[in-house]
């Protein structure tokens, strides 16, 4: 008998080893701070953002 009613269906179950997915908030979440980041580092080395934006003396 290899047919049991009483072993559970494997057809959703990840692959031995794979991470399960991240849910899309996670995803969407870390683009946006990516962006961010990358923003703040653009505007940083392009000096348009940093210590002399005020008018400094």
């Amino acid at each position: 008998m290899t047919d049991s009613a009483s072993e559970p269906a494997r057809e959703a179950a990840p692959a031995p080893g794979t991470a399960p997915s991240a849910p899309p908030w996670v995803k969407v979440s870390g683009a946006v701070a990516l962006a961010a980041i990358v923003l703040f580092l653009v505007l940083h080395l392009s000096g348009a953002m940093g210590p002399g934006m005020h008018g400094g003396h």
